[in-house]
């Protein structure tokens, strides 16, 4: 019996190379060309989308801000009787209830997903995630009629009143906080608050559960409480991708439409009292839309509000990038 191994068989089938038949060349590169313009055409479409809707907004504004100027963009006047119009009131509007909207939910957003990342026992972790996570799934329009039917009346009955009257006597707070409606910018900046609460928290949560265990284990054996843990720890870590979640929950609120239409108040007026009534871009356009006749001046100061939104949503889309953009060391 001989001591040489026999060589093995080359395998036959789907893995040999030698059954295996020539791919040509011009085959594969006509199916790569047809990849690379599928994946070109694509990007092209979304700019020549988003270059679209620029020039339809600004080809209809053009009116009116040749009549108002530049102007327009912060002028407090909306006065459909005289033909007079600027953007000043519904950008007060827009701004604050989203910066209320922020104040309320970030806040609460990093509480919930710490509580859902470090406290809560895994077994409760997925179900009470998923059932916050369903908040984000409900209509605005519901969410709308919830603020309208049964927020604003409690606001009115058991909140506004009891606020104004501890603010009274203190000069300059009595003018944030004065007498006012349940239908108000503060009612449409909570509504918001918890409409964005789920967007953040669910961000939150990737974000808090990336941090590394050792860095807080190693806090914790030095004598760190919780609170110290994310504050300390936690938040620093991923402090860039919370910015881009709050930035991202920003978005959310400043083109919100018909949550805020009924909420708000709708009034054209500026006023400090956040009790007050008022309006949003969105919301201006959505109820005085149907209105404006074509060719219309009111119909260019409403397209001229659309523009002016895109603004504001470009610049807040620019500072989220330069605040997560990561920084050259010194």
């Amino acid at each position: 019996m001989s001591d040489v191994a026999t060589p093995l068989p080359l395998p036959i089938g789907p893995l040999s190379t030698a059954s295996m038949p020539d791919e040509s060349p011009r085959h594969s590169t006509g199916r790569e060309a047809l990849f690379s313009g599928l994946v070109t055409g694509s990007g092209l479409i979304v700019l020549v989308l988003l270059g679209a809707i620029i020039l339809m907004l600004a080809f209809g504004a053009w009116p009116a801000f040749k009549a108002f100027g530049i102007a327009f963009l912060w002028t407090p006047v909306w006065d459909s009787v005289n033909d007079t119009y600027g953007a000043g009131i519904m950008v007060y509007g827009t701004l604050l209830s989203s910066v209320l909207a922020l104040v309320i939910s970030v806040p609460l957003s990093i509480g919930v997903a710490y509580f859902l990342t470090e406290i809560l026992p895994a077994a409760f972790r997925r179900p009470i995630g998923v059932v916050i996570q369903l908040l984000a799934a409900i209509p605005s329009i519901i969410y709308g009629m919830w603020g309208f039917f049964v927020l604003a009346p409690w606001l009115a009955e058991h909140f506004i009143l009891d606020v104004a009257d501890a603010a009274a006597g203190i000069p300059g707070l009595n003018k944030v906080l004065d007498y006012g409606s349940g239908n108000s910018v503060f009612t449409a900046g909570l509504v918001l608050a918890v409409m964005i609460l789920p967007l953040i928290t669910a961000m939150f949560v990737e974000i808090l559960g990336a941090t590394p265990v050792v860095l807080k284990e190693s806090v914790y054996g030095l004598g760190a409480t919780r609170f110290e843990v994310i504050r300390d720890v936690a938040i620093p870590y991923g402090r860039r991708a919370m910015v881009g979640a709050v930035m991202l929950g920003l978005g959310r609120a400043l083109g919100e439409t018909m949550a805020v239409v009924f909420i708000i108040g709708n009034a054209t007026r500026l006023s400090p009292n956040l009790f007050a009534q008022g309006s949003t871009i969105a919301s201006t356009i959505a109820n005085e839309f149907a209105e404006a006749g074509f060719g219309t001046m009111k119909l260019a100061a409403l397209l001229g509000l659309g523009l002016t939104l895109f603004i504001i949503s470009f610049i807040v889309l620019a500072a989220s990038r330069m605040l997560v953009a990561p920084r050259a060391a010194s």
